[in-house]
């Protein structure tokens, strides 16, 4: 039979590591609510690229005067990116295109041009 201290002691750990995840929890929430939500928005745009590629701001402003759509995701982070979809064909044929791996790395985030593409 455990004795009660034992059990104390173990109630005790309980609480402890409750209270740990809740401050954890709340810690999250703050950041995706201070952010808003700008992450999961983020996380979500890059989940539907294949492939993603950094651009001129000259093959920039011809993509969207070709009208292809601005992403607001980009627009709310800090500093702005502009994050726009285009056609495989279409990512071939720009010249200023430099592969950027599709992870949340200090390469995709200081990109300010971004030319996503599509998994098919």
């Amino acid at each position: 039979m455990t004795e009660p201290g034992d059990r104390c002691a173990q109630l005790h750990a309980r609480l402890r590591k409750l209270k740990g995840r809740l401050a954890t929890r709340t810690w999250e929430y703050r950041q995706r609510n201070c952010a808003k939500g700008v992450w999961p928005k983020l996380c979500r745009v890059l989940a539907d690229a294949a492939q993603a590629y950094e651009i001129s701001e000259a093959e920039l402003t011809e993509l969207l005067a070709e009208g292809h759509a601005a992403e607001a995701a980009g627009e709310a982070l800090h500093p702005p990116k502009t994050i726009i979809f285009v056609s495989p064909a279409r990512a071939a044929a720009l010249q200023s295109r430099s592969e950027i791996p599709l992870h949340l790395t200090a390469p995709l985030l200081r990109a300010e041009r971004l030319a996503l593409v599509r998994f098919d």
